[in-house]
């Protein structure tokens, strides 16, 4: 499997048989060295939530490339409103699971506002029991420590910018609730007003998560997990 990060909350995930994007922010994305034009291959979209910085280009994305879009049940009935072609709207909610593309992809909560329904996040597990959570932007809550007692989390992508989500004290012992193997922090260093780099980040793991590895991603170059 092979991640990119666009920037923001933007990533790119490759396996042997698929192409996804999770919240595809792009247009008015400062972090991103990549247009919406130049995503070539599009099979599946996540949308955690419809705030502009997450649900970015979902629609024109899926239209162009005939891809699925899963979000939860009123996002996708809005975007539905929007243009979205009924049979690419792949409707779910919390505690939900879907199979596309090989992959179980499970819907979890997270603390956080949006506009229609409830934000998200997921949990992605690959025919091999790889397993990656996205927790969209999110606050820190205990039940965290419930998702890592029912999936083994090999990386946990985790907000630590402050302001709108969890700072990286949140986020170390985020990691710490989840046990997961490593982290790719995500939603810092866009604008200002949120963390520039991740080096709290890392003394913070160092104090309550230490065996969780922190993914230091270059922004537009992919990594192999």
């Amino acid at each position: 499997m092979e991640i990119t990060w666009f920037g923001h909350a933007n990533f790119q995930i490759r396996t042997k048989n698929a192409t996804i994007l999770i919240d595809p922010f792009f247009v008015g994305n400062p972090a991103s060295p990549t247009t919406y034009k130049e995503i070539d291959v599009c099979d599946l979209i996540l949308v955690t939530h419809d705030h502009s910085d997450h649900i970015g280009q979902t629609l024109e994305l899926a239209i162009r490339h005939d891809a699925e879009v899963v979000a939860i049940f009123d996002t996708i009935q809005d975007l539905i409103t929007q243009g979205l072609p009924e049979h690419l709207g792949v409707s779910m909610n919390i505690g939900g699971t879907v199979n596309r593309l090989g992959l179980d992809i499970k819907m979890v909560q997270a603390m956080h506002s949006t506009v229609h329904g409830t934000a998200a996040g997921f949990i992605i597990t690959d025919p091999n029991g790889l397993c990656i959570y996205n927790s969209g932007d999110t606050g820190l809550f205990g039940d965290m420590e419930l998702f890592g007692k029912f999936h083994d989390i090999d990386i946990a992508m985790l907000p630590t910018g402050g302001r709108f989500t969890m700072g990286p004290k949140q986020a170390a012992y985020a990691c710490k609730l989840l046990g997961c193997k490593k982290i790719i922090p995500q939603h810092w260093g866009t604008w200002p007003i949120l963390n520039q780099n991740t080096d709290s980040l890392a003394e913070q793991l160092a104090l309550v998560a230490p065996d969780t590895e922190l993914v230091k991603m270059e922004i537009g170059k992919p990594i192999e997990v």
